[in-house]
């Protein structure tokens, strides 16, 4: 299987049927949801679920978000509250330092929105590409392709490409993968990496993408 036969839309198709029988969505995609996709809840919940469960990442998002709808009330609160609120999410204290910032930033630069550019997102404190092509798929619905651990192991894995770093991913899947495909890319894979294609001893005897995997790098599995 060269990296130019990857079967995009039989990989889709499968995925798809997979996830129907799921209930649950990626955190971020959940508090979209109940947020209606506003950009500012999309954005904080998207910064706390950095190197944290999501179960943490909605439990953190809803209570910060509770005192917190928006930029303005965030910048008024104390930077020490603001992390007593993001705990336990990983690295709390960093984190809710960057947000005290970002308030300032978006009601200082950008009348209290979160601008929809992935340049101006970027400048933000603790923003990386992940973060930025989140916040334009959930909040604003534009093309995007979110690479985290789950989305760069995968497509490696399968041999679908061949990347050390989560910004080559990205580009590398900008080049190749269908635009149609890009939006849902991270949600899908963040699931089917949860559940299935794990880092350590994946279940490959219960993988519905097995003929479009190389198994690269796989020594162990169930």
């Amino acid at each position: 299987m060269k990296k130019t036969e990857v079967k995009w839309d039989a990989i889709w198709r499968t995925l798809l049927r997979w996830r129907k029988g799921l209930h649950d969505d990626p955190a971020v995609t959940t508090v979209a949801e109940h947020y209606r996709r506003d950009p500012w809840a999309v954005l904080v919940s998207t910064i706390l679920s950095l190197r944290t469960k999501d179960d943490v990442t909605l439990e953190t998002s809803r209570r910060l978000l509770a005192k917190a709808p928006g930029p303005r009330e965030l910048a008024g609160l104390r930077e020490d509250h603001i992390a007593r609120l993001a705990y336990p999410a990983g690295f709390y204290r960093t984190k809710a330092a960057n947000l005290k910032k970002i308030a300032a930033i978006l009601l200082a630069q950008y009348q209290g929105e979160v601008p929809a550019d992935m340049d101006a997102l970027l400048a933000l404190p603790g923003v990386g590409r992940k973060t930025a092509n989140l916040v334009l798929i959930e909040a604003f619905d534009l093309p995007g392709i979110c690479v985290d651990v789950h989305v760069h192991r995968i497509s490696n894995r399968c041999g679908w490409l061949c990347t050390k770093t989560p910004e080559e991913t990205e580009m590398t899947l900008r080049a190749i993968l269908p635009q149609k495909y890009w939006k849902g890319l991270n949600a899908l894979l963040v699931l089917y990496g949860q559940n299935l294609c794990r880092p350590l001893s994946p279940y490959c005897s219960r993988c519905v993408i097995k003929p479009h995997c190389r198994q690269v790098g796989v020594d162990r599995s169930r």
